[in-house]
């Protein structure tokens, strides 16, 4: 069984961790080199930089951080935020981020996917996805940081992601973002049900025990956690033990 992966985001604005609740309310937490630095300490497997700011004026600032960071770090870069062409996806990646996250983009041209996953390989290629629950009990895809209801179904465009090349799906619970109420395992068991490539939990974290629960549940291959680890709530270390005494397999130091 593969290990299931730890990885905190590091949502930037303006060259600065911020956090907030359902996409709202940011407070500034810190250099997101030093902060992913401390992490990897820490056994984290990977980092995620999102770019909240997602200007083109920010984009000096966050290429700086990509290249900072990949001169400090050994584990695996995943920059999302504004990507919206091949050049910024060639960009990202040669100034040494591993991977590059996509999500309105994604629904605004899904070719992108494509000719990502064609030039750069699979493996590059995440699609960010929020979404939202309907009265029926399907979800919505949400884009511009959950403001506009793009009126997709979830499963539907995972399954068409998956078709398109994406290498990964991030699924972010609008319901459950920054409530830490525990990660959405209904949405996640749906999506994970509908596609074979690796799911990325995320939103709705608030304690090591939803981590642990979240793998128990569901198959997803990944959590993301922000504000447990930035506010010194729990340490990616604690989490890996917790994980390792559930017998849930996980990279240790």
């Amino acid at each position: 069984m593969l290990t299931k992966r730890i990885i905190p985001c590091l949502d930037i604005k303006n060259g600065k961790v911020v956090k907030g609740i359902n996409f709202v309310g940011l407070q500034e937490i810190g250099d997101p080199v030093e902060l992913a630095k401390l992490y990897e300490q820490q056994c984290a497997d990977e980092i995620v930089f999102l770019d909240i700011t997602a200007s083109f004026e920010a984009r000096d600032i966050i290429v700086g951080l990509i290249g900072r960071a990949a001169r400090e770090l050994s584990i695996p870069l995943t920059v999302g935020g504004g990507i919206r062409s091949l050049d910024d996806f060639r960009k990202i990646l040669q100034n040494g981020a591993d991977k590059v996250s996509i999500n309105s983009s994604a629904i605004a041209n899904p070719q992108l996917i494509t000719e990502a996953a064609q030039e750069f390989g699979v493996q590059c290629v995440v699609v960010a996805i929020d979404a939202k629950q309907r009265s029926d009990g399907g979800y919505d895809v949400y884009i511009k940081g959950g403001r506009e209801n793009t009126g997709l179904d979830l499963i539907e465009w995972v399954i068409e992601c998956e078709r398109l090349g994406a290498g990964e799906i991030l699924l972010t619970s609008m319901d459950k973002d920054g409530t830490k109420s525990g990660y959405d395992i209904a949405m996640l068991n749906a999506v994970c049900q509908a596609v074979n490539i690796p799911v990325i939990a995320s939103g709705g974290c608030g304690s090591i025990s939803d981590i642990v629960d979240v793998f128990k549940e569901t198959k997803s291959d990944a959590a993301l956690v922000a504000s447990l680890f930035h506010y010194g709530e729990a340490t990616v270390k604690e989490v890996k033990d917790a994980l390792i005494k559930e017998q849930i397999p996980a990279r240790h130091l």
